[in-house]
């Protein structure tokens, strides 16, 4: 359960390190990170391919376990975490994939429903209700029973960002949203992700290879070779 800490870094990280393989093929992939993303903020990490940058991202989110050094997310301490304690965690996250990640046999509302599957809480109704809700939130009302072979790209995007965001998460994590989009839906995309999270009043980590998008960004981290560095200038 996330503490009162959470309230001003939604993620603070120090001397984070992690390794792919055992034995002689153990390899670095992440130095000595150290990250702090404060409640609210929209920062987006770029970098070349193979940087980094996804470990890190499914670091944060609770995918993999920490290895070394300290990784709080949300007042919670995921270095040690168990299984149990980091499937926990990522009640209170949202996750954008780059290729979307939709199960081709539900339809949109179905997809968006799997957001809350978490929440034990809530009835089936309230699950339908709020799905249906967030659906209209991103302008798909209207395609709520389509399947995603019957939607573009940048709908099918749309419904992933409704299915991260139906629980309102306090932190979105994106890995790459835009890629497979042209500029008018990644931009519609991101402009969507900024407006509801700003609603929300989650913090936003994004990850991406799109210079066009760079502007939605509060503050601009780089990795290289497995290091993160601020960058000298920040986005306006």
């Amino acid at each position: 359960m996330p503490t009162k800490l959470a309230m001003e870094s939604a993620i603070s990280i120090g001397h984070l390190n992690h390794y792919f393989g055992k034995g002689q093929l153990r390899k670095q992939v992440l130095f000595e990170i150290d990250l702090e993303i404060n409640t609210g903020e929209i920062v987006i990490m770029t970098g070349p391919s193979g940087s980094g940058k996804t470990t890190l991202l499914t670091l944060i989110g609770g995918l993999r376990a920490a290895q070394s050094g300290s990784l709080q997310v949300l007042g919670q301490e995921l270095y040690g975490a168990t299984s149990q304690q980091l499937a926990r965690a990522r009640k209170y996250h949202g996750y954008i994939f780059q290729a979307h990640n939709l199960h081709g046999s539900l339809t949109a509302l179905q997809n968006v429903k799997m957001g809350l599957e978490l929440h034990q809480e809530l009835t089936v109704a309230e699950m339908k209700a709020r799905s249906r809700q967030m659906l209209e939130q991103v302008g798909l009302g209207d395609r709520i029973d389509y399947y995603p072979e019957n939607l573009s790209g940048g709908q099918k995007q749309r419904v992933a960002i409704a299915r991260a965001l139906v629980s309102h998460p306090k932190l979105v994590l994106a890995d790459e949203p835009t890629a497979a989009l042209d500029s008018k839906s990644g931009r519609d995309v991101v402009n969507l992700m900024q407006t509801l999270a700003k609603e929300q009043g989650c913090t936003i980590l994004l990850v991406t290879h799109d210079n066009r998008i760079l502007d939605i960004a509060d503050r601009i981290v780089s990795m290289e070779d497995g290091k993160l560095k601020e960058n000298a200038t920040t986005a306006s």
